[in-house]
């Protein structure tokens, strides 16, 4: 893959993750908000945490993560539901 498609797809991805975000922290769903910023909260924790033992976790560490990511990916859906509406 050459530099240059690698940059911009790593451009793409951030843009799609952070135009997510902003759906959510809206004024229009401060519970919402507050919901990823507690997401945001616990990812950071767990990074911490597998950084401290060394990343050996038995894989579960990593797991949590990717649920993270995905109850962000719902948050996300529920407040684009909420602005259609």
């Amino acid at each position: 893959m050459t530099r240059s498609k690698l940059l911009s797809g790593c451009i793409l991805g951030l843009v799609c993750f952070a135009s997510g975000v902003l759906v959510a922290q809206g004024g229009r769903h401060p519970n919402l908000r507050a919901a990823q910023d507690l997401i945001n909260q616990a990812y950071d924790r767990i990074t911490a945490a597998q950084q401290a033992n060394e990343w050996d976790m038995g894989g579960h560490a990593a797991k949590a993560k990717d649920l993270l990511e995905q109850a962000k990916r719902e948050i996300r859906l529920a407040a684009e539901a909420a602005n259609r509406r």
